[in-house]
């Protein structure tokens, strides 16, 4: 778990919105197997050790339905620590009947993907070690090939379900946005990430610490997709977890001199992409 520590920068906490609070919470513990940490009557934080929030849950008072076609939310991804956790867990899945919408091999990880009651992408995925990840230059060697499950379940087959470990992290999260030029130039010139993976002109993966990314993103709901309304279910915000206090006060600096607005709450700095994805900025605690 290296790549989700200092001094590598990473994403800490994913801000959701949904439509309903109550069925959402239902979903996220007892399908993905998450623990509430704090809740009130329209928002929660949800956590796998009881100590680190990974996702937040707001149900807005005027929330509206998931939008087509705009920038914001491809999915969320949840790192868990053993490929034993992914078998255990596709097990449940399997076990209970909850739909899969795909299941990846990536050369680097193995991936399975679903959707929340509203729509919001969530993958589920295992690393393979670095050591065996292969780099052409400065670009990592990944592919979409079939998940081989029999291969995975065999892995987890004696052992029981019993919710997320308490080792998963937030590996990465992966945006749709309206354009990739200037988008790339923000994520690198401004907040510092390296360019790991290109999928042609409709996709960018981006990390920092030589991980194969902690971002992606890419231009799938249409170049030029509009920002979401404010109270449609999505994205609300994300976390970037930097080193310390000099790499915030460097990344601010960054931002200004390429022209990004950066706000300043109550000591925290808040951010947006050029496609409007919201971003809080802080030092690991």
């Amino acid at each position: 778990m290296s790549f989700h520590q200092p001094p590598v920068t990473f994403v800490g906490l994913v801000n959701i919105k949904v439509q309903s609070l109550e069925r959402s919470l239902t979903f996220y513990q007892e399908v993905i197997g998450f623990k509430v940490y704090e809740k009130t009557d329209k928002s929660a934080k949800l956590t796998a050790d009881g100590k680190s929030v990974l996702l937040s849950l707001e149900q807005p008072s005027d929330v509206i339905p998931k939008k087509g076609r705009t920038t914001g939310l491809y999915h969320f991804a949840l790192l868990l620590p053993e490929r034993s956790d992914l078998a255990k867990i596709l097990k449940h899945f399997l076990q209970t009947g909850h739909p899969l919408q795909g299941a990846s091999d990536h050369l680097v990880s193995e991936a399975l993907y679903l959707a929340d009651p509203d729509g919001n992408g969530i993958e589920i995925y295992t690393d393979r070690p670095a050591s065996k990840w292969e780099w052409n230059e400065q670009h990592v060697v990944m592919a979409t090939q079939a998940l081989d499950a029999e291969n995975l379940l065999a892995e987890g087959m004696e052992e029981k379900w019993n919710g997320l470990p308490a080792e998963t992290v937030m590996g990465h999260i992966h945006l749709h946005v309206a354009e990739l030029a200037k988008t790339e130039e923000f994520y690198t010139k401004g907040l510092g990430f390296d360019v790991v993976s290109r999928y042609g002109p409709q996709a960018l993966f981006i990390s920092s610490g030589k991980y194969h990314h902690h971002i992606g993103l890419n231009t799938w709901n249409g170049s030029g997709a509009p920002k979401p309304p404010a109270n449609s279910v999505g994205l609300e915000s994300y976390t970037l977890v930097l080193p310390n206090e000099a790499s915030l006060k460097d990344t601010v600096a960054r931002l200004q001199e390429i022209g990004a607005a950066v706000e300043e709450e109550k000591g925290v700095f808040i951010t947006e992409d050029p496609s409007g994805n919201r971003i809080i900025l802080e030092t690991a605690k």
